[in-house]
């Protein structure tokens, strides 16, 4: 069965972009049903309305003032019988609610090396800026698990990139989200496979397509 897919949006959406694509060529095996965000007038959101997706505002702010409270977030991707929930630049934390309803079945991308250069009040440029500013010589993208702490759950895939001596926050960033594309599609695909699987000490890892 084709899963069906909620991605949390914030922003331009070039990872939602990239995995809306993928599924519509087949290279995941779902559909995006839903998305999510806390800014309806977002690139991303426009996106989905130009693709017929539903739109849902999560939460109530004054760029979202039709935004849903935890427990009607929950009841609309139970609605919408949502398998996984994708996190693509969505800034907002994830309610306790989410994560309660939804185990082992949201993931994020973030644009570093987690657990380096995570966390609150790093997103976007800021963190590729702290990754200059550290002296690392490596970056790359981190799909992680969600739990109830920002960039804190169980790690599922990794990939570097190399951080040049000539390299802007913008330079590092482009060279990073190239990865990204590819990482999270691939983690989309394995995940809506069920090739997801998990050691005893509840570390995930991808296993390969056969």
């Amino acid at each position: 069965r084709r899963k069906r897919l909620a991605v949390f949006v914030s922003g331009g959406g070039s990872n939602f972009r990239s995995i809306h694509k993928a599924t519509i060529d087949g290279t995941v095996l779902g559909d995006v049903v839903i998305v999510v965000s806390d800014k309806p007038e977002c690139k991303a959101c426009e996106y989905a309305r130009e693709h017929g997706i539903s739109v849902a505002y999560y939460p109530r702010t004054k760029f979202a003032p039709d935004g849903v409270s935890p427990n009607e977030l929950v009841e609309i991707l139970r609605h919408q019988r949502v398998d996984f929930v994708l996190l693509a630049g969505y800034l907002k934390l994830i309610p306790k609610e989410l994560v309660e309803a939804f185990p082992r079945a949201i993931l994020n991308i973030h644009p570093a090396l987690l657990p380096a250069f995570g966390g609150k009040g790093f997103y976007g440029i800021k963190v590729h800026e702290a990754v200059i500013a550290s002296g690392a010589r490596v970056s790359g993208p981190t799909i992680h698990f969600v739990d109830e702490k920002y960039d804190h759950g169980s790690i599922l895939a990794q990939r570097t990139v190399p951080v040049l001596e000539t390299d802007t926050p913008q330079d590092l960033a482009a060279r990073v989200l190239e990865q990204e594309h590819a990482l999270y599609v691939e983690a989309v695909a394995a995940l809506c496979e069920e090739r997801i699987e998990w050691s005893g000490d509840g570390v995930p890892r991808m296993r390969e397509k056969e």
